[in-house]
């Protein structure tokens, strides 16, 4: 751990990278409703606000909500000439769960259900504990750097995408009906995109450090010994102890 105000160039603690110009900041508290920004190319950096976590937490229910009925209500009806066929996304994975094709079924449960839907169950893990000044869950450090690795490999937008094309083919040659699933699908994207808004992924780590969860060994404190404390009291197992001379 190091003391705000101070770093260590040799470990990196105690400063932020800008993600999108790489350029080094001296890392400092930040307040609800002030904003960080890259001092070269403006990207902001940290945005803490006022309820976030809470608002995070109810987006991630929603979206939980959502892919339920996504996966098993009727996603679209494709009819012509009196004969018509319904069919639910988890219907049309299970279409595909037989031979050399099941890999595809797998491609398509995982990465627009289940991938969506553990980042929002790691999401409601690190930050429902933490709503009001509440300590953060025994790992909560590991579920959130393992919700943002899956970050990127949450496709369901892209599913919309390509089954939005596929439908305006077909849509000339049959009638095509949109089911409540591909509504509640739409609706997932827009929760997704609000959650990703209210989701600044520096201040959940500062909030983590703060209150003693363990990340990576180069947390910024506002006060070291309280920190420690706070770590032994969190998970005694992964305390350690605060680096000497860092920030010298």
């Amino acid at each position: 751990m190091i003391e705000a105000g101070h770093y260590d160039i040799e470990t990196g603690a105690g400063l932020i990278a800008c993600p999108r110009c790489d350029a080094l900041h001296v890392e400092a508290e930040l307040h609800a409703g002030e904003v960080a920004r890259c001092v070269r190319c403006h990207s902001v950096l940290a945005r803490p606000r006022e309820g976030a976590f809470t608002q995070i937490v109810a987006l991630s229910f929603t979206s939980m909500v959502l892919m339920v009925a996504a996966v098993f209500f009727p996603f679209l009806e494709i009819s012509r000439m009196g004969l018509g066929n319904a069919t639910s996304l988890f219907g049309v994975a299970m279409a595909f769960a037989h031979g050399w094709l099941m890999p595809l079924a797998v491609a398509v449960l995982a990465f627009i259900v289940g991938l969506p839907a553990i980042r929002s169950a790691l999401l409601i893990y690190v930050l429902l504990p933490m709503r009001g000044g509440g300590s953060p869950a025994s790992r909560a450090g590991e579920a959130f750097r393992l919700s943002e690795l899956l970050r990127p490999w949450s496709m369901a937008e892209i599913f919309v995408i390509g089954t939005s094309v596929a439908m305006i083919k077909v849509a000339g040659l049959a009638h095509i009906s949109l089911g409540p699933a591909f509504w509640a699908f739409c609706a997932l994207i827009l929760v997704s995109a609000a959650s990703n808004v209210f989701t600044c992924s520096t201040t959940i780590w500062d909030t983590l450090e703060d209150r003693g969860a363990f990340t990576d060994g180069r947390e910024v404190v506002p006060d070291l010994a309280a920190a420690a404390a706070a770590r032994a009291a969190a998970d005694p197992a992964r305390t350690v102890a605060a680096p000497l001379g860092a920030g010298d």
